[in-house]
């Protein structure tokens, strides 16, 4: 996914730029942390103390020049307007984020706001059209039923989230003036690997598929999240 945000950006903005960007939900900050080291000045905003602290404790090992790129936030992703003034962005991420959102349009309005002109906002989320395809998968013909007709679902850790349909984040992009202007399948072949799972030996070959696959359809459609990017108007 990295690739394809890198790629969203080296087509929207001059080569050497410096951004703006936002990472709302940053978790450990693995994202923020990549583009500060590409020259970015990153703002995270994270209210888990968990996350926080891992975050912290990775930006106070990288060096002074990085370290002064980025600042990190404790703050709820819904609270944007509280934290910074309209337009002061250039790049905004939320990623993984939504799942644990039950409305999420007021949160993507605000996010939508904090966008300059032309402004990129990227987006993953658990894809709600092919909610059946793990259940399915596995052989639990019960669940990938009940999946056809619901966007709910239990991940990984245990908690019960939501997933977002394309075609509604479509709809609502354009609703809050930042259009779809790509989109892309993430974890098309691997959803279903355990977390465990070792790399295989040709982990290039595994990407190279995954991200072909990503772009492409039909496979795209069926991938366990999408990564949408919206351009404010």
């Amino acid at each position: 996914m990295a690739r394809q945000l890198d790629e969203q950006i080296v087509g929207r903005y001059p080569v050497g730029q410096r951004l703006r960007v936002l990472d709302v939900g940053m978790g450990q900050g693995t994202q923020a942390l990549r583009l500060a080291r590409a020259g970015h000045q990153v703002t995270g905003l994270e209210q888990d103390a968990t996350m926080l602290a891992a975050a912290r404790q990775s930006l106070s090992a990288e060096p002074e020049g990085i370290r002064e790129r980025m600042r990190i936030i404790e703050g709820d992703g819904r609270d944007t307007g509280v934290h910074f003034l309209p337009g002061s962005f250039d790049v905004v991420l939320c990623h993984g984020v939504l799942m644990y959102v039950e409305e999420p349009d007021p949160l993507l309005a605000g996010l939508a706001r904090m966008l300059a002109p032309g402004g990129l906002l990227s987006l993953l989320v658990r894809n709600g059209d092919a909610l059946a395809m793990r259940p399915g998968l596995a052989a639990d013909w019960a669940g990938a039923l009940d999946a056809f007709d619901s966007t709910a679902y239990r991940n990984r850790l245990g908690l019960d989230v939501r997933a977002d349909r394309l075609s509604t984040l479509t709809a609502t992009l354009a609703g809050i003036g930042a259009p779809l202007q790509a989109w892309y399948g993430v974890r098309v072949f691997t959803d279903t690997a355990a977390d465990d799972t070792a790399l295989p030996a040709d982990v290039e070959a595994l990407l190279a598929c995954e991200e072909r696959a990503g772009r492409t359809d039909p496979y795209r459609g069926i991938a366990a999240l999408l990564h949408l990017c919206g351009v404010r108007g």
